[in-house]
C-alpha cells in the first residue's frame, strides 16, 4: 500500500528471465492492472497504447537524463564522452546542427532511392541459400542487408565494417542498454570503446564538406567546443542503431513466416503485401521494447501523478499488443490494416531510420516471397538476451528455391 492507503501499481522486472525471454504474458498482466507499472527506482512504465502514443510526442518529457543516474550509468568515461553528446539524449533544440544533416541522410526520399539497392543485395545473399537449401536469417541476410546499406549511406567502409562489427553486435546491443546486468558491463564497454575508436580513425583521413557524405557534412556542423568527438559517439550510434532495427525486424518476419505456414503461402501469392508485413513484424513483436524519458513538469495518468525528475519508460511493445486498439494482438496478421503500431516511437524523438527499416523490410519480404517456395525453422533460434532488444544470435532456416 502507498502511504496515502492507495494500491500501488504493480511492478515489472524487466530483467527477470521469462520477461527477457518473452515478456507479453508480463505485459498483458501489466496492462489489465492499470495504466501505469513500476519500473524500476524512481520510474514509472506507460503501459497502454493510447498514453504511449500521447506521451511519445509530449514535450513535458525529455530525452536528457542526469549523468549521475544509476539506470543510464555505464563506465563513467563511457557515460560522459557518449551518452551525453548522442543525439536520442539530447533535446532538439540542443542538437538540430547535427539532427539536420541526419534527417537529411535518412529521409523518405532516401529511403526509396535505396530500395533497389537492397533488391541486388538480397538477391545476391539469397544465391548461396538456393544452392544449398541452409541459411542462417540472422548471419546471412538480416544483418549484412542492413549494416551494408548504412554503412553507405553514411559513408563508412561498408565490407570492411560489416566484417568488423559483426562479432561485436551482440555486445554493442548491450552497450545501449540501459538495464544491464553487472556482469555483463566490462563485455559492453569493451565493444563500444573499439567501436568509437575504429570510427574515429576513419575520421582522421576525412575534410569537411558540407556538398559530401554525412561523415564530411557532420564534421563541417561539429561543435567546436566538442570537436570530433560529437561526430564520433553520434556516428557510433548511428552505426548500431541503423542496422539494429532493420535487422531485428526481418529476424522477427522470418520467424514469423517459417512459423506461419498460412501466412508465408499468403505472402507467396501475393508479394504485394510485404509492406503490411513489414509493419505487422514491427508491431507484433517490436525491435526496440521501449524507450525512456525523464519527466519535467507533473504528469497525471490515471489516478496518478509522474513527479518531475522521475524515469518514465513508454513500453512501446506493451502498447503494441494493447486489446483496445488491436484486435487478437498475439495473432500474425500480414495484411492488418490499419496498424498504429508504436513501435518505432513517434515525434520528434522517433527513429530516424523508421522510413528507412519500412522500405528495407518491405523489399526484403518481397524478394523472399518470389525467391523461396519453402521457408522452415531448420532448428530452434537463438535469441540475444536483451531487455531492451527483440534482437537474435542465430535463426536457422531450411529453404527451397521458387
Amino acid at each position: 500500500m502507498s502511504p496515502a492507503g492507495r494500491v500501488l501499481p504493480a511492478r515489472m522486472d524487466p530483467l527477470a528471465p521469462e520477461v527477457v525471454a518473452d515478456p507479453y504474458p508480463t505485459y498483458a498482466r501489466m496492462r489489465a492492472s492499470g495504466p501505469l507499472c513500476r519500473f524500476g527506482p524512481a520510474s514509472w512504465g506507460v503501459t497502454r497504447h493510447r498514453d504511449v502514443a500521447a506521451l511519445l510526442r509530449d514535450r513535458r518529457l525529455s530525452n536528457t537524463f542526469p549523468e549521475d543516474d544509476p539506470q543510464f550509468r555505464m563506465a563513467q568515461d563511457l557515460s560522459r564522452e557518449v551518452f551525453r553528446r548522442i543525439i536520442p539524449t539530447r533535446d532538439p533544440d540542443d542538437h538540430s546542427r547535427l539532427h539536420q544533416q541526419i534527417v537529411r541522410a535518412f529521409s523518405p526520399g532516401v529511403a526509396r532511392r535505396t530500395a533497389s539497392r537492397v533488391g541486388d543485395l538480397v538477391d545476391e545473399l539469397l544465391a548461396p541459400a538456393l544452392d544449398t537449401g541452409r541459411m542462417d536469417a540472422v548471419a546471412d541476410l538480416a544483418f549484412p542487408v542492413a549494416a551494408t546499406v548504412v554503412c553507405e549511406l553514411i559513408g563508412l567502409p561498408a565490407a570492411r565494417t560489416r566484417a568488423e562489427v559483426w562479432p561485436r553486435s551482440g555486445a554493442l546491443g548491450r552497450a545501449f542498454t540501459p538495464f544491464l546486468p553487472e556482469a555483463d558491463r566490462a563485455a559492453a564497454d569493451e565493444a563500444l570503446a573499439w567501436l568509437r575508436g575504429y570510427v574515429r580513425d576513419l575520421l582522421a583521413d576525412r575534410r569537411a564538406d558540407l556538398g559530401g557524405d554525412l561523415l564530411d557534412r557532420m564534421l563541417a556542423v561539429a561543435d567546436p567546443a566538442e570537436g570530433v568527438e560529437e561526430v564520433v559517439d553520434n556516428i557510433v550510434f548511428l552505426c548500431f542503431t541503423g542496422y539494429e532495427t532493420t535487422m531485428n525486424m526481418v529476424c522477427t518476419g522470418s520467424i514469423a513466416l517459417a512459423d506461419r505456414p498460412d501466412e508465408w503461402r499468403r505472402l507467396r501469392a501475393d508479394p504485394s503485401l510485404s509492406a503490411t508485413a513489414a509493419e505487422e513484424f514491427v508491431r507484433f513483436d517490436a525491435p526496440i521494447q521501449y524507450t525512456a524519458r525523464l519527466a519535467l513538469e507533473p504528469i497525471p495518468l490515471g489516478d496518478r501523478v509522474i513527479r518531475p525528475g522521475r524515469s518514465v519508460f513508454l513500453l512501446l511493445g506493451c502498447a503494441n499488443h494493447d486489446e483496445d486498439v488491436f484486435a487478437d494482438p498475439g495473432r500474425v496478421d500480414i495484411g492488418r490494416h490499419p496498424n498504429p503500431h508504436v513501435g518505432f516511437g513517434g515525434g520528434v524523438r522517433g527513429c530516424l531510420g523508421a522510413a528507412l527499416a519500412r522500405i528495407e523490410g518491405a523489399v526484403v519480404f518481397e524478394r523472399l516471397a518470389r525467391r523461396l517456395a519453402g521457408i522452415e525453422l531448420a532448428a530452434d533460434p537463438v535469441r540475444e538476451p536483451s531487455a531492451l532488444f527483440r534482437s537474435y544470435a542465430s535463426i536457422p532456416l531450411a529453404v527451397s528455391p521458387a
